[in-house]
């Protein structure tokens, strides 16, 4: 008794076991029905209802949605966790705590709100409209809604870091004579990367499988702004439910392994810049 160590939670058996059941309610099981659904599809039948032509477009505007808004979170929401870590201005409490407002928000409520700002009629869409940019009922529309959806991602994966990067290594490289982007980019910038690649991943996600934001402000058009999701939606409702399994199981497939291979590179970018 003298050798064991007190542990408040229980065994590793225990809570291993309970780790696996929810897990499975929530996650395996409902993929498993997934696949068996698929499988009681031929092949030839299978390959039918997920390469259609209007499946193949509502891929690729998927994919593509999904990276230009996880690109644009990158990027934008590194910018705003730099302000709100290393700047202390009024509001910035309020502003901190309005990151998290995609997360409180009711995706449709999202959706229509967007769909009413960036019409040719809207606040935004009508000086955006003479340029001949239609933020709504488009594909630049569905970008939107997936950048709005994911911006907090980025911005609370790279926070944490920030605020615990030692400043004194800034100062240290201004002291040697580096300059402001230099310090940027061979200071700054390795210790964010894995963070940043962290929130990236998320935010993709995140926005392959959104549906309620996207739904109202992107038209639905097939073969223009039809997302695979809404097409999976589209399908059960015509009782199509192997056809909508098939396109579900390809999301699917394509879906994990882009995480697998940005995991991957996250790895490899902690190690090597570590």
């Amino acid at each position: 008794m003298a050798g064991r160590k007190f542990n408040v939670l229980p065994g590793f058996g225990l809570t291993m076991g309970f780790t696996l059941l929810v897990l499975s309610l929530v996650v395996l099981i409902p993929m498993g029905v997934l696949w068996v659904r698929a499988m009681e599809l031929s092949w030839g039948e299978f390959w039918h209802q997920a390469t259609t032509p209007r499946a193949l477009a509502a891929y690729r505007l998927t994919f593509g949605a999904s990276l230009a808004a996880a690109t644009v979170n990158a990027v934008f929401g590194a910018m705003v966790a730099w302000v709100l870590v290393r700047y202390d201005f009024a509001g910035r409490r309020f502003l901190d705590a309005l990151i998290d407002v995609p997360f409180a928000l009711p995706t449709a409520v999202a959706g229509l709100t967007l769909a009413s700002l960036f019409s040719d009629q809207g606040w935004l869409g009508r000086w955006l409209a003479p340029l001949g940019v239609h933020g709504a009922y488009s594909g630049l529309g569905v970008v939107i809604a997936l950048a709005f959806v994911g911006q907090p991602f980025v911005i609370r994966s790279v926070q944490p870091v920030l605020q615990n990067l030692d400043r004194e290594l800034e100062e240290v490289a201004a002291t040697l004579g580096a300059g402001r982007c230099r310090t940027v980019c061979q200071v700054v910038a390795p210790s964010l990367w894995p963070a940043l690649l962290t929130g990236f991943a998320l935010a993709f996600a995140r926005a392959i499988g959104e549906y309620g934001s996207v739904v109202f402000i992107s038209g639905n058009l097939p073969y223009r702004t039809e997302i695979a999701p809404v097409l999976i939606v589209m399908r059960l409702d015509e009782y199509n439910y192997g056809g909508a399994a098939a396109l579900a199981v390809v999301l699917l497939g394509i879906s994990f392994s882009l995480l697998i291979l940005i995991n991957l590179l996250e790895r490899w970018t902690s190690r090597y810049y570590s």
